[in-house]
């Protein structure tokens, strides 16, 4: 006798449907095929154990499970109730009216309690796509999958519970959830505000800009001078995303197992801040069995790197190329898997090893050529990739001490969100462009013309401050954001002139 129950794994963000076959035949062998990992071959023995511990028979005859397509390895134990539920139906003790209705995914205790597994998000929407009534997973899952709408959402804590559902003996209310009023409810929830920072007016009008167009940025300055405070608020001021931002995002963190306190849907834009120790695999994913790293959990939202010289040269180096491409490629013998990295980048640094350099009362001990050092453990050609290079300088005490009311990160969310709509507008013609830092050679040329005056001023720019080519890309992309913040049709000299001052960090100019 042959059954067939249907389970799922999931390759880099997307699921594949996995068809589970379990064959009765005569003999007392089980074998399992189909490319398995030890963790799915480990399977035999917790499957047995949890029939034991549940009255149920394990038959005492050869079992044959292949797992199909042959071709892809299965990886991890969320196999164990596909497979169970097989070897239940294949010996009649459970129905097979209703195995081809429903996906199925779960670890299984030895007690039959089921497991809370990863990767639920991209499962319910293969599942959906290929036209399943419904999925039976974990209970703690359910508000994950449930964000996918028209799918029978079946949350079960045990074996048991699957087996009396399969065969009618009992029914199981769908887990469900209003998606729409959820991400409308939690969208605006912010728990830093623009609001708690005093001073740095030149800061904030430095990250209205970046939020504007999507720029990556580098503070640099001494120690206490607010930088991690105000790069923690960054994503504050970002415009809320939308629904499809928000599946896309929840998915990479739903294959991380990153997904926490039954929150089926990340409404936020991330804000994720690695320790200088992290690993380049750490930073860009990978690993034996690639998992996501940290650019790409910050898809969507913000990455700050806090003490940017302290990061081994290698991992900053891993950076450069999910910078332009918004994506990163983990490439293996055998197979490769491309990971969305559309991060904005925000980095924060002392000026020099003491971090008193350039700094207004306090005199820097470093030596001679000690400050250009501790720069160069910054390659040029990062540098050239963060578009706005912002000095912050200490906040003085009748700053501090003020009570004048300061501006509110919703305040300025608002012009931000203008900004953004006016590029949505310039680029609703081009796929995968929606702000102005990702513009391509074409839209370039299009959308950033220059006046005489405004040509003038960026070429002695150029030649002053020894500017690269890529530079000079950046330097005018800064400045239609800032023309875009003024709903300026073309771009002034007034907009270049302040894209210019923040490049004052270059490598020809800083540390002298």
């Amino acid at each position: 006798m042959l059954v067939k129950t249907y389970s799922s794994t999931v390759f880099g963000i997307h699921a594949t449907t996995i068809t589970i076959e379990v064959n009765l035949g005569i003999g007392v062998n089980f074998y399992l095929v189909g490319l398995p990992d030890n963790s799915v071959k480990e399977s035999q023995q917790r499957i047995k154990a949890a029939f034991k511990n549940n009255d149920l028979k394990f038959p005492g005859k050869e079992i044959t499970v292949n797992m199909a397509p042959a071709d892809i390895r299965k990886e991890g134990s969320v196999f164990d109730l596909p497979i169970a539920i097989g070897i239940l139906a294949v010996s009649e003790q459970v129905k097979i009216e209703h195995l081809n209705e429903y996906l199925m995914v779960g670890e299984l205790s030895l007690d039959g309690s089921i497991q809370i597994t990863k990767g639920i998000l991209p499962i319910a929407l293969q599942a959906k796509k290929e036209g399943f009534k419904g999925i039976i997973i974990p209970k703690e899952n359910a508000p994950e999958a449930a964000v996918v709408q028209g799918l029978a959402v079946i949350g079960v804590e045990n074996i048991r519970e699957v087996i009396d559902f399969m065969n009618d003996q009992t029914s199981i209310v769908p887990f469900s959830m209003d998606v729409e009023s959820t991400f409308l409810h939690d969208e605006w929830i912010l728990e830093d505000d623009f609001r708690d920072v005093k001073g740095q007016m030149n800061i904030k009008r430095a990250f209205e800009i970046a939020a504007a167009g999507s720029h990556n940025v580098i503070l640099i300055g001494p120690p206490g001078a607010g930088k991690s405070m105000l790069a923690k608020r960054l994503s504050t001021i970002l415009p809320p995303m939308s629904l499809e931002e928000a599946l896309e995002t929840t998915k990479i963190h739903s294959v991380a197992g990153k997904i926490k306190n039954n929150k089926g849907l990340i409404t936020q834009r991330p804000f994720r801040k690695p320790h200088h120790t992290i690993s380049d695999i750490g930073l860009i994913g990978g690993g034996s069995y690639p998992q996501p790293g940290e650019i790409s959990l910050a898809h969507n939202g913000v990455l700050f790197l806090d003490e940017l010289p302290e990061y081994k040269r290698q991992v900053l180096e891993v950076m450069r190329q999910p910078l332009e491409d918004r994506t990163v490629n983990i490439s293996r013998a055998k197979f490769s898997i491309d990971y969305p990295a559309g991060f904005m980048l925000v980095a924060a640094m002392n000026p020099c090893p003491c971090g008193f350099f350039n700094h207004p009362e306090k005199a820097c001990v470093c030596g001679p050529g000690v400050v250009q050092k501790y720069l160069n453990r910054i390659s040029g050609p990062l540098l050239d990739r963060i578009d706005l290079h912002v000095e912050v300088t200490p906040v003085s005490f009748e700053e501090l001490s003020s009570d004048v009311p300061n501006e509110g990160s919703k305040e300025i969310r608002l012009r931000v969100e203008k900004a953004r709509k006016i590029q949505k507008k310039r680029f609703k013609n081009h796929e995968g462009v929606h702000c102005n830092a990702q513009m391509s050679k074409s839209e370039f040329e299009a959308n950033c013309q220059l006046d005489r005056e405004s040509t003038e001023l960026l070429k002695m720019a150029m030649n002053k401050l020894g500017l690269s080519a890529r530079a000079y890309d950046r330097i005018i992309k800064v400045s239609r954001t800032i023309a875009d913040l003024d709903a300026s049709i073309g771009i002034q000299s007034k907009h270049l002139a302040e894209a210019i001052q923040y490049r004052s960090l270059d490598r020809g100019n800083w540390g002298m």
